[in-house]
């Protein structure tokens, strides 16, 4: 017997994996089993996905095929007990709702009673292992992060003194009756839709959270935030300022701007010369004091600056080479690769002024114990995940409220032009490069083939032994020779032009990947206020909750159209001058060979 299901009632999908029902809609179910108030099954319109258990009732009809197989892990086959008949099915204001189904596998207490166990907040990035540049023992402290508040409070923030009146630092929560573990009036349980008519109070339906616990949004804590579960203390120095600019709203400029160079990178070695590294000088312009760092360093920072800041795109780092690590062609490239990098750092009004990024360029070389200090300190950070949207501060007042479909189409606009902007890149950097491999082989040697050939031509004109042709020959000579030296020209003109356009390149190709996951954490926000208007306007939830939620995506959409219109800022900046570079070394380039052309040219004056 073929599983199906009639659908009681329309519904929309919102999400990823969700598909739509219409009402008296047939459906073939992948499982009678639910996840947690969802079904999986395949709609009259052939798509699959999940779709609340309540707005269908399973029917029974004989099939000649097995249903599909489930493709969600949790859902087992076989062995369910049926749903009541429809005659048994009644609204859910006047029927208790079903025992819950056996859990598939045992949760821990800080799930919150959701079935899958919660996904640690930051980013995914891991840190690369197996070179020389790996950490020493000694220095693999464990990480520490925020854990998902579980506890229910008030949904609007609340400000309390720390430590019997602090000065400087707050306790902020946003915390709210929103989490998944709480049930409504109705007894729903929370993250279950409710089918309309339901009857039950306002307050009786929650926003739901994402099936996909493994998506951006929920792993970088911003689907915590939004539905108002992070809680923590704010000291004055964490905090990040948007401010109203000409473009719109920006992270607030940095107070005292600088730079910092990365110099002389210098081979050493540890334990008796058994283990060699290269370091790296680097001499920030706000302190004036060297320091050495190896890769490993700049590794370390990245990730932890990638796990805090997840509506910020940290640049990349040049990549790893396994082979030819100690090469001068790589140690010059990848300095160079580090300067890009180190200039968008420091010119990141919130990333230069982080407690990390400070402590990698201050802390002297040679103290050993204050670098780990302040290492253990950086990964011990709480206001990562979903507590680090708390250190947010966002304009107030008249006209500094968003417009959240100017901001969905402002956003959308956005994703066009970096899907747009990383094809040209990808084109233009296999362009760049095919050039200068034509360039450094194949150029030059037809140069010099012609010079070559020019050279053979003086020595058979040798043979004459006339007086009178010996200025010819040298001039031809001499053409040879110009020939020849225009070929090694082209051969290194690459190095001055085209490379560093491939270094500018490969940094903004990191950028454009970051992207996609800033933008999925604003829209898997705008979802949230999507779905908590839709319970207001059908009366199943307060007013007060749903403005909440819409406060706390605000904040997200303040922050990411200010990060984007920083890219942009940078992106005009970086372009021009790295245009105006490339196209002076190629003036200076062909004035080398018009020079050399000239030369030759004058040798036969005297002839």
């Amino acid at each position: 017997m073929a599983l199906r299901a009639r659908a009681l009632y329309d519904f929309r999908s919102e999400n990823p994996g969700e598909i739509s029902l219409r009402e008296h809609e047939v459906l073939s179910l992948c499982s009678e089993q639910d996840i947690e108030g969802w079904l999986e099954g395949v709609n009259s319109r052939g798509d699959r996905g999940l779709f609340p258990a309540s707005y269908v009732q399973v029917i029974r009809a004989p099939a000649a095929e097995p249903p599909p197989p489930a493709r969600y892990a949790n859902v087992p086959v076989g062995g369910f007990e049926p749903l009541p008949p429809p005659a048994a099915f009644k609204p859910a204001a006047q029927q208790p709702p079903p025992a819950a189904a056996p859990e598939p596998f045992p949760l821990p207490p800080a799930a919150a009673g959701y079935p899958f166990p919660p996904a640690p907040y930051g980013g995914s990035y891991q840190p690369s292992q197996g070179s020389d540049d790996d950490w020493d023992d000694d220095w693999d402290d464990s990480s520490t992060v925020a854990d998902e508040p579980g506890a229910l409070g008030s949904s609007y923030p609340d400000y309390e003194t720390a430590g019997g009146g602090a000065p400087g630092r707050y306790r902020l929560s946003t915390r709210s009756d929103l989490s998944l573990g709480s049930r409504g009036a109705g007894g729903h349980p929370a993250g279950h839709p409710h089918p309309p008519g339901g009857g039950g109070a306002k307050s009786s339906a929650t926003v739901s959270r994402n099936l996909n616990r493994f998506s951006t949004f929920v792993k970088s804590g911003g689907e915590a935030f939004v539905l108002g579960e992070a809680s923590g203390f704010v000291k004055d120095g964490d905090k990040l300022c948007v401010v109203l600019g000409p473009r719109g709203p920006e992270w607030q400029e940095n107070p005292y701007p600088f730079q910092c160079s990365i110099e002389d990178p210098t081979k050493q070695t540890k334990f008796k010369g058994m283990k060699s590294y290269i370091a790296y000088k680097l001499v920030p312009s706000h302190t004036g004091q060297q320091v050495h760092r190896r890769y490993k360093h700049f590794d370390w920072l990245y990730g932890r600056l990638a796990e805090k800041f997840p509506v910020i795109s940290v640049p990349h780092l040049p990549e790893k080479q396994a082979t030819g690590r100690f090469e001068e062609d790589f140690i010059s490239k990848r300095r160079k690769g580090l300067a890009w990098w180190m200039d968008h750092m420091c010119s990141h009004p919130v990333l230069a002024q982080c407690d990390a990024f400070q402590h990698f360029l201050t802390c002297p070389s040679t103290d050993e114990k204050a670098w780990k200090q302040g290492k253990r300190k950086a990964e011990k950070d709480e206001m990562v995940g979903a507590n680090f949207f708390l250190t947010i501060s966002v304009p107030t007042g008249p006209g500094a409220s968003l417009d959240l479909q100017e901001v969905e189409s402002q956003v959308d606009g956005f994703k066009a032009f970096t899907k747009k902007m990383d094809e040209s890149a990808l084109q233009l950097n296999h362009t760049a490069n095919e050039f200068a491999r034509k360039q450094v082989t194949g150029f030059k040697k037809e140069y010099q083939k012609v010079g070559h050939s020019f050279k053979c031509l003086s020595q058979a004109f040798e043979l004459d032994q006339q007086a009178f042709s010996a200025g010819l020959n040298q001039a031809i000579a001499f053409t040879a020779e110009a020939y020849d030296a225009i070929g090694d020209l082209f051969a290194d003109q690459p190095r001055q032009d085209l490379d560093p356009v491939m270094d500018l390149l490969a940094l903004y190709q990191g950028h454009l990947a970051n992207f996609p996951d800033i933008i999925h954490v604003q829209k898997g926000a705008l979802t949230k206020v999507k779905e908590s208007k839709r319970h207001v306007e059908e009366g199943k939830m307060e007013l007060q909750k749903a403005e909440g939620i819409q406060e706390r995506c605000n904040i997200i959409s303040f922050a990411t159209l200010a990060e984007i219109n920083h890219f942009h800022k940078i992106r005009v900046r970086d372009f021009k001058s790295q245009m105006q570079h490339f196209l002076q070394q190629q003036i200076l380039f062909f004035q080398k060979v018009t020079q050399k052309l000239e030369e030759a040219l004058h040798k036969y004056d005297s002839v």
